[in-house]
């Protein structure tokens, strides 16, 4: 049995590499996608042209890690879930020890980290402060440094893991000095060594523990938004930059700019917020009958109910279900939570007779920020913050899988408004 992550990927990448090479070999010419007009001015949704091995997104079931539905898993602490990621099993008790030591290993933050978020500007937005402590750190990089000293690139992927432990054993801590820094609350939390990741993410924010329900909703929260397949815009601009071999600092960096974007990381926030209004208009939490009032006064505005529907999902986000599950068990009292689930149980009805909504249901945004809300952390902006620790698991598990099978730099073709319309005036 390997004893750490790097023994268990160097007996798993040679059988990668042998896959790639057949499936290329016995059917490198066959087709998978068209592209439409519509497609390639659209951002090219549902274009089928890059692969990614550690999810999928099922219209009909949701995000399936490594063959595993997010319900099955949901229980499983982040640091599992990166395991699963890159190998395709879950870790035994002494592989998961295993990890977490390696993450405490690798989990000092250099000092001149905290002296460049503390000389930022006051107003600085916590994203921008956690994306510059990522590149700053990138001096640390091992990827870097062997590159330039000449390694072979069967060893990439090494190079590759060494910064992305790096990374995960200190997102967690830099983001909680943000947060603390941001928002005056106090000195810097020291990372514990008796604590898993996430329980501990949720310690040096200064929240307690409150029976250990602060540290199951934080692991909670990192374990459902670890990964979302490779086409989403944080996973795909990581994957880019890294095709260039840049080293996982510079393609992390540049994923979570992207993942700051209103449209990709600021959703929670968002439903949060007319869940909030929602509650100021009625002064309290709102009945069934009021919520459809409003939600039909929200669409008749022309406005959406942030919240619902999904570019991928058909059917309720299964990660909503696991955030709602969440809440019935220990928020069942609380205001923002019933909101939410009143929410839930008018608003698809509501979508279905309006009829302009492909999909009804709601997605995980739906009710994570009120999760976050009720624990205190109550200052919006920091939101994507938090998400962006959690995805950092996914990108990275793709980065280090792409080197170790020498995927390709990524260099699609752009063709012209000018050709298109020469080409369907032709067809």
């Amino acid at each position: 049995m390997a004893k750490t992550i790097k023994e268990k990927m160097a007996g798993i990448i040679p059988k990668l590499r042998e896959e790639r090479v057949a499936v290329l070999k016995g059917h490198g010419d066959k087709k998978i996608s068209d592209v439409s007009v519509a497609q390639a001015f659209g951002g090219m949704r549902g274009v089928k042209g890059m692969i990614c091995d550690t999810s999928v997104v099922e219209p009909d079931q949701g995000l399936i890690i490594r063959g595993m539905p997010i319900m099955k898993i949901k229980d499983k602490l982040p640091e599992e879930i990166f395991w699963l990621l890159l190998t395709g099993e879950l870790p035994s008790e002494d592989e998961l020890k295993g990890l977490q030591k390696d993450l405490r290993d690798h989990g000092e933050v250099p000092k001149y980290v905290w002296k460049v978020l503390k000389a930022m500007p006051k107003t600085s937005h916590p994203m921008a402060m956690l994306d510059t402590a990522i590149l700053v750190m990138e001096n640390e990089s091992i990827f870097r440094k062997r590159y330039n000293e000449g390694m072979t690139k069967m060893d990439y992927w090494e190079a590759a893991l060494e910064d992305s432990l790096i990374l995960i054993g200190t997102i967690h801590t830099i983001a909680a000095g943000v947060y603390r820094i941001r928002y005056k609350k106090g000195d810097l939390i020291e990372p514990s060594s008796k604590l898993d990741w996430g329980a501990d993410y949720a310690r040096m924010l200064g929240m307690a523990p409150r029976k250990g329900q602060n540290y199951e909703m934080m692991r909670l929260y990192l374990t459902l938004h670890s990964d979302h397949e490779g086409g989403n815009v944080s996973a795909n601009t990581c994957h880019t930059v890294g095709s260039a071999l840049s080293d996982p600092f510079y393609a992390v960096s540049a994923g979570l700019n992207g993942l700051a974007g209103p449209l990709h990381g600021l959703a929670n926030q968002e439903c949060l917020n007319w869940i909030l209004r929602t509650m100021e208009k009625f002064g309290g939490v709102p009945t069934e009958k009021q919520i459809e009032d409003y939600a039909w006064e929200t669409l008749n505005s022309g406005k959406v109910i942030p919240g619902y529907g999904h570019a991928v999902l058909r059917v309720t986000d299964p990660r909503f279900t696991a955030f709602n599950g969440f809440g019935k068990k220990y928020l069942a009292k609380n205001p923002v939570f019933q909101t939410v689930d009143r929410v839930f149980n008018v608003v698809p009805n509501v979508l279905k007779a309006h009829g302009k909504a492909k999909n009804p249901w709601p997605n995980v945004d739906a009710g994570s920020g009120a999760l976050l809300y009720e624990a205190g952390l109550k200052e919006f902006e920091y939101y994507t913050v938090l998400f962006s620790v959690s995805r950092a698991l996914g990108m990275l598990s793709q980065l280090i899988l792409n080197r170790a099978l020498g995927t390709a730099i990524t260099r699609p073709k752009s063709v012209s408004t000018a050709w298109v319309k020469n080409q369907v005036t032709q067809a």
